[in-house]
């Protein structure tokens, strides 16, 4: 698949501006983490938009830079020594020559930069409300009514205990 469109995701800034990972992280790390790349998952398929979400790993002895695709998603841990925020800007500078490209980030230092060399930016709070508006316009347009729809466990469960059973069911 050809993209056009290329979005940088500062992992741990997201993480941490969203209510709903923000919860999550204090208890379970990696669980926040996949649950971003989760989120990020349906909004790269529909925005037709090649995602990296990056890791800081700068403050771990000996780290080396990783690099994975989950999904469609691309997940970087940075190496030791180097943030997030110097990750994106180098990967901007490369990725601008191929097409669009929005970094996902509160940080305002960040943001200027990112402008400056080309780049558009996207607020933590801006990336959740277009998540939450698609997922909306997902369903309206597949026009699957409730009555129509087989009800699961994981849709009348309460997330707190959806996220407990989720813990349990990877400790095994």
């Amino acid at each position: 698949m050809e993209f056009t469109r290329y979005m940088f995701v500062d992992g741990y800034n997201v993480i941490n501006q969203w209510k709903v990972l923000k919860s999550i992280k204090d208890e379970n790390l990696d669980y926040a983490r996949d649950k971003l790349v989760d989120l990020l998952q349906e909004y790269s398929v529909v925005k037709n938009t090649y995602i990296i979400v990056v890791f800081d790993a700068h403050l771990k002895k000996g780290n080396i830079e990783s690099v994975q695709m989950v999904g469609n998603i691309e997940v970087v841990y940075t190496k030791e020594g180097e943030t997030a925020d110097c990750f994106i800007e180098r990967s901007v500078a490369q990725y601008s020559k191929k097409g669009q490209v929005y970094v996902v980030t509160s940080d305002y230092i960040e943001q200027r930069i990112v402008l400056q060399m080309g780049g558009a930016r996207i607020t933590p709070s801006e990336l959740w409300w277009e998540i939450e508006s698609l997922k909306k316009d997902v369903q309206k347009k597949s026009n699957v009514s409730y009555k129509d729809k087989t009800i699961t466990l994981a849709d009348v469960l309460e997330d707190e205990i959806l996220e407990k059973l989720e813990r349990m069911r990877r400790k095994r």
